[in-house]
């Protein structure tokens, strides 16, 4: 596909964050040459329509993709089980194809999905040891969405062990299960979580698109340190059911891609209301939205966007790929002006309470309604303990430990917590700093630079723009913005309720000015050149 050139500013910027590289040093190769490498679904599409294409060879293509560069090659552990039945879904939709019944744009696209979403035949064990056999009985609702759309479910991908929710201590992208999840650009760097896999499977042309789930940058992180694109609906606007859960308030599963328009459609077929989940029958969003028609040029042109610029202050390669959005978004016509949520961080406790409390209450209602093998959190800590050389090598599980103290959602302790993070984050935070200026959008640094996976210490985390939104249950969309010594950066556009829509219009401007995203390159340690002092090694 064509690339446009980059406006001077953002040329200016990025070379600030990248050292210059010896002349002699060589990149590593790549583990594969792969042919379907970066193409879109669109793109995809096309071939099959032409018929120099067919879902089955694109689907064995994956296949084999994932043997050579997630199971041998680099060893990503990206994927933590296939579908024994892909290739006979995909040879089902070109059957349809070849009878002129293709479901839509998914049609025949393989999707990687997180290991926390029921999928048949498949294990739903959040990359748990104790829940590797637990094979639900029924799909997600947003699984029979995608099969409803054609698309084939390739397999699960491996996640920050219980979606990074059993110690306050752990390593993103560790699962009992799966291993540790790596970083294409440099293997010794986190991946972030908990879509650590879903991500890393993206970037690294493991599959077309995955889907991943949110409750607090589980989406948003890893697609930004993995130089793809995340979007985090708003709570509601896709179903949970099937979904196993840590908090009813904040959870969500949405798209990960290596384009805005891939998250655009396929958060089409995410969309959906369904009455097993009572967050969906909001009124106030409209199901028959096609979010694809957004993707036009020019929706920056008068876009009144809010920088919050104390988030600048994660990484300076962060504040310098914000600095070239910024200059970006200028030159498109928007007007760009600084912003602050006044109550920034002000529901740090809050948000946590209330995630210890809907944690134990959701996960034993999901494990009983399944008949899982374990059906208590009691049980799971026993578990744990019982097994602790494979299950707890690395850190222990003292949010386990807290959630499983907690009594009801009846509790006044609970009932206080969650009204006051929700207001201070929805309506006193995000909304509050639309209103004081008008605008339409609020932008940060997703995060910073990939650290170093550290078993011992555990993650190094730099911070994160996103957690208003994650809190409020608002949308939010990371795209990629540049690079630290090779490491992926990426800028958050955050809105509020329901404003999907408009995210993804500006998100794809500003991603199509840029066309920040560049694939990996496998590197074991940052390349030749690299400051490493700047990103935690």
């Amino acid at each position: 596909m064509r690339r446009s050139l980059l406006p001077l500013g953002l040329m200016l910027a990025l070379a600030a964050c990248q050292p210059a590289s010896p002349p002699n040093a060589a990149a590593p190769a790549a583990p594969t040459d792969f042919i379907y490498a970066e193409l879109d679904i669109a793109d995809l599409q096309a071939r099959m329509q032409a018929g120099e294409l067919d879902s089955r060879r694109l689907t064995q293509a994956y296949l084999d993709r994932i043997a050579a560069v997630d199971k041998a090659g680099p060893q990503l552990n990206a994927v933590i089980e296939l579908n024994p039945d892909a290739l006979k879904e995909a040879a089902l939709r070109d059957v349809e194809r070849r009878a002129n019944a293709v479901r839509g744009p998914l049609h025949g696209i393989p999707v990687l999905l997180k290991d926390n979403i029921d999928a048949v035949p498949m294990a739903t064990s959040a990359g748990s040891l104790a829940l590797k056999d637990f094979r639900p009985g029924r799909d997600a609702f947003l699984v029979r969405r995608l099969r409803e759309a054609g698309a084939v479910i390739l397999g699960k991908a491996n996640l920050s062990e219980w979606a990074n929710f059993r110690s306050s201590h752990s390593t993103s992208g560790w699962s009992a299960r799966g291993g540790q999840t790596r970083n294409p650009y440099a293997l010794d760097r986190n991946p972030c979580g908990s879509s650590s896999g879903s991500a890393v499977a993206v970037s690294a042309n493991l599959a077309a698109v995955s889907v991943g789930t949110e409750t607090d940058g589980s989406i948003l992180c890893p697609a930004a340190i993995n130089g793809v694109v995340g979007l985090k609906p708003t709570v509601g606007l896709v179903s949970r059911q099937g979904i196993l859960p840590i908090s009813h308030s904040q959870d969500t599963a949405g798209p990960i891609a290596r384009t805005v328009a891939d998250a655009a459609l396929l958060l089409g077929v995410l969309a959906g209301r369904d009455p097993a989940d009572a967050a969906t029958t909001n009124a106030a969003w409209n199901t028959t939205l096609d979010y694809s028609a957004r993707l036009t040029p020019g929706a920056l042109k008068g876009a009144r966007i809010g920088v919050l610029r104390s988030k600048a202050a994660i990484h300076p390669d962060a504040a310098a790929a914000l600095e070239g959005a910024i200059q970006v978004m200028r030159e498109a016509g928007a007007i760009v002006v600084d912003a602050e949520i006044p109550t920034d961080g002000q529901w740090n406790a809050d948000e946590l309470e209330l995630l210890l409390y809907e944690f134990k209450h959701g996960l034993e209602r999901y494990l009983a309604e399944r008949n899982a093998p374990l059906t208590t959190l009691t049980q799971l800590i026993g578990y744990n303990e019982q097994y602790r050389l494979s299950e707890m090598p690395h850190f222990g599980q003292d949010l386990f430990e807290r959630a499983n103290a907690k009594g009801g959602l009846g509790e006044s302790a609970y009932i206080a917590a969650r009204s006051r993070a929700r207001r201070l984050a929805g309506p006193e935070g995000i909304d509050a700093a639309l209103k004081a200026q008008r605008l339409d959008v609020l932008i940060a640094p997703t995060t910073g630079p990939a650290w170093l996976t550290d078993h011992k210490a555990g993650d190094h985390f730099p911070g994160g723009g996103y957690g208003a939104a994650a809190v409020a249950g608002y949308p939010s969309l990371t795209v990629p913005a540049g690079h630290s010594d090779g490491l992926p950066l990426g800028i958050v556009f955050m809105g509020t309720a329901w404003s999907e829509a408009r995210l993804i219009a500006l998100g794809y401007d500003y991603e199509q000015r840029t066309r920040a995203r560049k694939p990996p390159e496998y590197w074991p340690t940052l390349p030749p050149g690299a400051t490493r002092h700047r990103t935690g090694g």
